[in-house]
């Protein structure tokens, strides 16, 4: 624009110097007699007045003066997101502190004893905490009851637990025990994974292609990003000790370098339940 106005003012007012922007450069251009007009006729005068006004006002406004293109922006407002309750209503989403006190009490006594974590310590490893649907005979009543379905890998039986827990009431209204069911894994259990593989012979290429990355020694599973995959026994697709997976817990890594490239350990398979790694054939 800035181009454009300089050239046609160049047609109309010869030899002059101009820096007009926007309006009030037209309002120069275009009011009668200014083209030759002598500098002490009230017309021509009127128009120079009028340019000067509209060069100041856009050094004014690129400056970051009021009303400018420049004016200085108003720093933005960040809102508070509302207080969560402690508790939900209708199909509200499970507030933390539901979560917390359901994962406690689908727990009893009788589970937290017999049952094992994906690191061997007692109490089954906790995988999620999900909102029921209600019942059919519920579905048109706003007042239902809120129920949370908690899902559970108890590993020292290769079973998954989900229980039904009554928020109102805490009681444990349903349980279920599958086998052979592998849901998607938890961060606790790839954290787990990572830790026997880095200690793990076939974690040599992982640990060397780290070092290569970062120029440090892999020791933590806290060094990595870490996205996994359900691992299941294909007849013929693996060696004999991967057999049981698909019954067992395991998987694959998929692991990546803090702010670094991802490593390649796709052939690996770890076996949480047996606390084994096993690479995969590759003929």
């Amino acid at each position: 624009m800035r181009t454009i106005v300089h050239r046609h003012l160049g047609k109309v007012v010869a030899g002059a110097a101009v820096a007009v922007v926007g309006t009030a450069a037209m309002v120069a251009i275009t009011l009668p007699g200014t083209a030759g007009a002598d500098d002490s006729g009230g017309t021509a005068r009127a128009g120079q007045r009028a340019a000067q006004e509209g060069v100041q006002g856009g050094a004014q406004g690129a400056a970051g003066g009021p009303g400018g293109p420049g004016a200085a922006v108003p720093p933005g407002v960040v809102e508070q997101a509302p207080a969560e309750g402690e508790k939900g209503t209708g199909r509200d989403p499970l507030t933390d502190d539901e979560i917390a006190r359901v994962e406690t009490l689908a727990v009893d006594r009788r589970m937290a004893a017999a049952a094992e974590d994906v690191e061997g310590d007692r109490g089954p490893q906790r995988l999620g905490v999900d909102l029921a649907e209600p019942a059919a005979d519920e579905l048109d009543d706003p007042h239902a009851p809120r129920r949370a379905v908690v899902t559970f890998y108890d590993y020292r039986t290769d079973a998954l637990v989900t229980r039904t827990v009554a928020l109102d009431t805490g009681k444990i209204e349903g349980t279920t025990t599958q086998h052979g069911v592998q849901p998607p894994l938890s961060a606790a259990e790839n954290a787990e994974a990572a830790r026997l593989l880095i200690a793990d012979p076939l974690g040599a290429g992982l640990r060397a292609d780290f070092k290569d990355a970062t120029g440090k020694d892999l020791t933590s599973p806290e060094q990595l990003l870490l996205n996994s995959a359900v691992y299941r026994a294909a007849p013929g697709a693996q060696p004999a000790v991967l057999d049981a997976c698909g019954t067992h817990r395991c998987l694959r890594l998929f692991p990546k370098v803090v702010n670094g490239p991802w490593i390649d350990a796709r052939h690996l398979v770890i076996d949480l339940s047996a606390r084994k790694v096993a690479a995969l054939d590759r003929g």
